[in-house]
């Protein structure tokens, strides 16, 4: 398994450097940006256009306001296949998430006949020659909202789990006039779920890593405070750990 991230993510960033190679800006970011952060962040970010664009965006969610989950797994057709023929000049290009190991595939309802509805159709209808197969009559894709599209329980998918955002709305601290030490805090951390799904829940200045900067003091003989910022932070596939800090 460790073995296939890597080949993948090494044949999806080197597809969506292709894509950005030649032509305007609006070719240059046809591929899910979702995706290439997935990818990416697996991969500890490496150098190259695909990945500061991705790294960029995933900034760019959690800079106040609104602030939101970095990562949107679910906007990433996990359960898609796609394999071009080969251009002459052009790097071959796979892009291919689902695991040659998986049992099933993602199911989707069959809307042709209404007396069919119930009926489970795969999610995706692979081809690995020239002429693509045929859709199902009244085939149409639903994409499973806010979570994976596949199962990624596994520790292999450990890197998104780690994702976290501090979210530390207001934290103040000061004397009162009456010398005693007053502190206001309002701080939400952002977590993903088994499957992806990112979900907001109460915590506090003590639970921020060590890596954030600005409450050091905190606590300590009461020296005038007043901080607001987004942290977030993670770990590769490799276990490498990374974070960033937005202050406003």
């Amino acid at each position: 398994m460790r073995n296939f991230l890597r080949n993948f993510f090494l044949a999806v960033v080197a597809g969506t450097a292709s894509l950005s190679g030649g032509g305007n800006s609006a070719s240059a970011q046809t591929y899910p940006i979702d995706c290439a952060i997935l990818l990416c962040l697996s991969g500890g970010w490496p150098a190259s256009e695909p990945c500061s664009r991705a790294r960029a965006e995933f900034i760019r969610r959690i800079t106040p306001w609104p602030v939101e989950p970095p990562l949107q797994i679910w906007r990433c057709p996990m359960g898609a296949s796609f394999e071009p023929v080969d251009d002459p000049g052009r790097t071959r290009r796979v892009i291919d998430i689902l695991f040659s190991n998986a049992s099933t595939l993602p199911q989707n309802l069959a809307e042709s006949d209404p007396e069919k509805a119930g009926a489970l159709l795969p999610a995706v209808v692979r081809s690995k020659g020239v002429e693509p197969l045929p859709h199902p009559d009244g085939f149409a894709l639903h994409l499973i909202q806010d979570r994976a599209d596949i199962d990624i329980s596994g520790p292999e998918f450990n890197f998104i789990r780690s994702i976290r955002v501090f979210d530390v709305r207001y934290a103040r601290q000061h004397e009162s006039r009456d010398s005693d030490c007053s502190r206001f805090e309002t701080v939400l951390l952002g977590s993903y779920g088994i499957q992806g799904d990112f979900y907001w829940s109460r915590s506090s200045v003590a639970a921020l890593p060590e890596a954030h900067v600005g409450l050091e003091r905190w606590g300590d003989h009461c020296p005038s405070i007043y901080h607001r910022s987004v942290f977030v932070d993670w770990r590769d596939y490799e276990g490498n750990y990374g974070f960033e800090q937005v202050n406003y």
